[in-house]
């Protein structure tokens, strides 16, 4: 067959273009195979850290809504979190991960891997987006490093909280398919992966932090954790698209929830101990006798007196509360502390009970722990006695709070360490609450007297007789407390 120079040059281009898309072809498939390879390449940079926290620790207020309201949303950060204040499953935690990297005893605490963690609020929040913007890294774990995506969330230790995606994961039981929790964190699709598997619906309660809480669209219970999240619903088979809120003004730490239930019913309890204390009411009897005896005749200056009295203690008791709950608060830097403080209020009611209820079957003036002593009482009776007007009973209210501490300082103390878990200023409702109840007997002695229902003499003759029964009153229900406390009760 001849072949034209025409037909010739035809096929010397189609060779041509034939070894030029092979070429291609290899180049291609070259460029592929490194991108299959690099994971840098297609996909963000992953950094897991464990951080540790305490609901109730102001340096954590710092960071906690920097990192659970926007690093957890805005960066691929995983974040495995212990809360040790009010978790008592994680209490130890600190301890074993300074045992295995070191990283020491304070929080907030962040840590990223073998001698790389940061400890502190400004540490944390000045050089966070340097660890952000480096490579993945390796979850730092107790049982050692290990990449996320071959984690066992089901035998993490302790009770963690897993942040990642704008979704959160929940420890309660630890229990479920591994796999299955995995994608819950990391699927692009949250309402497939549960469209496969059995869930609960439960009641959506907001996620707190130190420093405010977050709220999520949907709450579900998957196995042995619950898991939160914005965006689309698959609940009743029903597809919605509901927007993302999140509440950083609850400046309470996030603990209203908590303090209502639970704190409030210790703190009337103890409050009503302190009320019926024998020598608070001691010292207002004597004071009124004293007003009486310069003016007998006039009713109104025992009014007068009473209530003055009663607004100086409220004011003192007021400022001695704030100086114990910030006391309190100073310790929390030493978190093994401050992990056992809440166990050692207990024991100290315990203890205060004890005494009282001794002497209900062995009473003995000036009591230690329970009354005022009697070195000090001659004192007392010296200032209280120069006393002839309303100024005069309003400022020795004030001077006279110092005598009265040792016998009413115990409820007082373990009021106050309780509130420290809270931020200082939140806390002013409740020691406003705790000390209108704490003079509320005085308002009402006042009352009584004024309006002639009784004599000063009967008051002090009444408080005599029942003295020991006072005490049994206040041991039952302050011992009850600090049983209570220890067990996990209240």
């Amino acid at each position: 067959m001849d072949v034209g120079p025409k037909t010739l040059s035809l096929m010397c281009t189609y060779i041509k273009k034939v070894f030029d898309m092979k070429k291609i072809v290899s180049i291609t498939s070259l460029l592929m195979l490194v991108l299959l390879l690099s994971p840098s390449v297609y996909a963000q940079e992953e950094v897991c850290a464990v951080y540790v926290t305490g609901i109730g620790c102001p340096h954590c207020a710092r960071v906690d809504p920097i990192l659970f309201t926007q690093e957890v949303n805005e960066n691929n950060l995983i974040l495995i979190e212990y809360e040790v204040y009010q978790s008592q499953e994680n209490a130890q935690i600190i301890v074993h991960y300074n045992q295995e990297y070191g990283s020491g005893f304070g929080i907030p605490l962040m840590i990223f891997g073998k001698d790389e963690f940061l400890i502190g609020d400004n540490p944390i929040i000045q050089n966070l987006d340097t660890y952000l913007e480096s490579e993945s890294n390796q979850c730092p774990l107790l049982a050692g490093p290990k990449n996320f995506d071959e984690m066992d969330l089901n035998s993490l230790s302790a009770k963690p909280t897993i942040w990642a995606n704008n979704r959160v994961l929940i420890a309660d039981g630890k229990t479920g398919d591994n796999s299955i929790l995995h994608e819950l964190l990391t699927s692009t699709s949250v309402h497939e992966v549960l469209s496969s598997v059995n869930y609960n619906e439960i009641e959506n309660e907001p996620v707190h932090y130190s420093g405010g809480f977050v709220e999520f669209d949907h709450s579900v219970k998957v196995g042995g954790w619950i898991f939160k999240w914005n965006g689309r619903d698959v609940i009743n088979g029903t597809a919605i698209n509901q927007t993302n809120q999140t509440n950083q003004t609850n400046q309470t730490n996030g603990t209203d929830d908590i303090i209502e239930p639970l704190t409030l019913t210790k703190l009337v309890s103890l409050a009503a101990v302190d009320a019926v204390n024998p020598c608070a009411l001691a010292v207002l009897s004597l004071i009124l006798i004293g007003i009486l005896t310069y003016n007998p005749t006039e009713k109104k200056h025992v009014l007068y007196a009473g209530i003055a009295f009663s607004i100086a203690v409220f004011i003192m008791y007021l400022f001695y509360g704030l100086v114990i709950i910030k006391l309190f608060q100073v310790i929390q830097t030493l978190t093994s502390v401050r992990l056992w403080l809440y166990t050692a209020l207990g024991v100290v009611a315990i203890i205060l009970g004890t005494l009282n209820i001794k002497d209900y079957f062995r009473y003995k003036p000036g009591g230690l722990g329970t009354e005022m002593p009697m070195f000090m009482r001659s004192a007392v009776q010296t200032i209280i006695s120069s006393v002839t007007s309303t100024k005069g009973a309003f400022v020795i209210g004030l001077l006279v709070t110092l005598f009265l501490l040792p016998c009413t300082i115990g409820p007082y103390i373990i009021a106050g360490g309780i509130l420290s878990a809270f931020e200082l200023m939140s806390t002013i409702p409740y020691l406003m609450l705790y000390n209108l109840i704490f003079v509320s007997p005085m308002l009402a002695i006042t009352a009584v007297i004024y309006i002639g229902m009784a004599q000063v003499e009967d008051v002090s003759k009444w408080k005599d007789k029942n003295i020991r029964y006072l005490h049994l009153v206040a041991g039952v229900i302050i011992l009850f407390l600090g049983i209570g406390m220890i067990m996990g009760w209240v």
